[in-house]
């Protein structure tokens, strides 16, 4: 790989980058290298969400407990979040081709892996090492974006790159779906060994390596250690928190563990020569506002999200594939609005697409909270659909932002932090709307219980209906007469829903204030430091 890398010499600009010659042929070519990238991105996001259809099947096949198949969730997202930033600063020095076709190879041989593993422990080794070549894979993509579109050209590229993400993460589950129904738990993996070749091979004919003159030279070991530990700490209170209790002092632990990790590597980064993260980058408000709006878009649609496929599949009796039939308004939406939203960012610039879309997705947001047991396909579409016109200009709006107000010498370190972001705003999202879900199931499943006149529970029994109830499932046993069970799923579907509302309004408040965020964004000062007019 390193013998076809070209480092460009050319002119220089103001700010330390480079002015690459137009491509010549395949190798460089804007559209392209659009298209290889996507093919290896595609597979990350397939994989955020395919496997929870497959965990069932998994978990029976071999013989896992419910904590292993957790941790096949847990290993992959932990590996991706705390290695991101990292990655994206493994690619601004080593190029990110170089990065991005390491990514491909070992993400793809890790799927091949777990298709073959006979064991549940196999599989959550391989599923963390899909986890750090995907986290190689994906800023490595946005660093190549950057670096071959010019800049009225490059909000197209990252809206076709951010329909793309959006369309194969919702349309992970109906994948899923079809392969665990009509082959085997293990062919959602194996499924990824020929897209990776086909990525790979895109990738050594199509892609070019375009360096920034003053790319970092040497790399802040402290820093990645002390940023790994500290991600590692907050989305590990995140996923854990649930179970502990948001009290407990683990999860306050390693929250405060956070915390403290976080404000030692800040200062540590004022006194390295060439820091992992350049806090200067964060004086650009317009960068640390697309960073927080990610989080906060990311909050609200994986939060909101994780009870919808719930509400469909215990609430409404959907198989996983008709579920995500269902979800088909958002995804095709998503598909649909992203590049005429990155069309409306090149022409207008981000403000105004961004907060229109935020408003967008709270008022969806606020629409979905008052979804009910019977609500109907048409009603539930016209929210999914009005989200997904929400997301899109935020997905690829928020991308530019950030990526494109950073110095090109740091494309990488940028797009680990917008991916970074992303990550941990899902995580938060996942795990605040659950704590509210929890607190209203709690303070009403006994007094509903009471209310349908139905056996009294003991305290243990409480708990465990609880549980259920969190996730839309009626706790019914196997001898209960069906009368009766009739009752119980009437009261479990009535509590769920009364906490999906409430979770949905909080969702849509955070989404309403990340509308306010958005006001702070502008286009990206830097962006055109990628590349040429006139190249394509």
């Amino acid at each position: 790989m390193t013998s076809q890398t070209t480092v460009e010499k050319a002119s220089r600009e103001p700010n330390g980058s480079v002015d690459p010659a137009p491509a010549k042929g395949l190798r460089g070519h804007p559209w392209l290298t659009l298209f290889s990238v996507a093919i290896g991105v595609m597979m990350v996001a397939l994989d955020g969400t395919i496997v929870a259809i497959a965990n069932p099947a998994i978990q029976q096949d071999l013989k896992a407990s419910l904590a292993d198949v957790q941790w096949i969730t847990n290993g992959y997202m932990l590996a991706l979040a705390v290695s991101l930033i990292t990655a994206g600063k493994l690619g601004d020095r080593f190029g990110h081709r170089q990065t991005f076709l390491i990514g491909v190879v070992g993400f793809a041989a890790a799927s091949g892996a777990i298709g073959l593993s006979d064991s549940v422990a196999l599989v959550i080794v391989f599923r963390v090492l899909q986890g750090l070549f995907g986290a190689l894979l994906m800023p490595a993509a946005l660093g190549l974006l950057r670096a071959t579109f010019p800049a009225e050209k490059l909000n197209m590229a990252i809206g076709i790159w951010g329909m793309v993400i959006g369309a194969s993460t919702a349309g992970g589950p109906i994948l899923g779906g079809v392969l665990v129904e009509h082959v085997n738990w293990q062919s959602v993996f194996f499924i990824n060994v020929p897209v990776g070749v086909i990525a790979l091979v895109l990738g050594l004919v199509i892609l070019k390596d375009h360096r920034a003159e003053n790319a970092p030279r040497s790399f802040d070991i402290g820093g990645i250690v002390l940023l790994s530990q500290a991600m590692f700490c907050l989305i590990w209170a995140l996923i854990k928190g649930a179970e502990w209790g948001w009290g407990d002092y683990r999860t306050i632990g390693f929250l405060g563990g956070a915390l403290v990790l976080f404000v030692v590597f800040a200062l540590s980064q004022k006194n390295v020569r060439e820091p992992l993260i350049p806090l200067a980058m964060f004086r650009s408000v317009p960068l640390s506002a697309g960073t927080v709006l990610m989080v906060l878009m990311a909050f609200a649609f994986m939060g909101g999200l994780f009870f919808v496929t719930f509400y469909l599949q215990n609430v409404h009796g959907l198989s996983p594939v008709d579920s995500g039939l269902h979800l088909l308004p958002l995804t095709g939406m998503m598909i649909v609005a992203s590049p005429l939203a990155g069309i409306m960012i090149t022409k207008f610039g981000p403000r105004v697409p961004l907060v229109g879309g935020m408003v967008c997705t709270a008022v969806a947001m606020f629409g979905m909270s008052q979804l009910e047991i019977g609500t109907g396909t048409l009603t539930m579409s016209i929210w999914f659909g009005l989200l997904g016109l929400g997301l899109a200009p935020v997905m690829v709006g928020a991308t530019e932002v950030i990526v494109g107000n950073a110095p090109m010498e740091l494309s990488g370190v940028a797009g680990g932090l917008q991916q970074a972001a992303m990550q941990v705003g899902g995580s938060l999202g996942t795990a605040v709307l659950g704590a509210v879900m929890a607190s209203q199931v709690d303070s009403k499943l006994d007094g509903n219980w009471k209310a349908a006149q139905l056996p009294p529970l003991s305290p243990e029994q409480l708990d465990q209906a609880s549980s259920a109830v969190e996730v839309g499932i009626p706790p019914v046993g196997g001898d209960v007469p069906p009368e009766i069970a009739q009752k119980i799923a009437g009261v479990a579907h009535d509590t769920f829903v009364s906490g999906m509302s409430t979770a949905f309004m909080v969702a849509g408040i955070v989404a309403a204030g990340a509308a306010v965020v958005a006001t702070l964004t502008k286009r990206g000062e830097n962006a055109a430091a990628g590349a040429g007019a006139g190249h394509i």
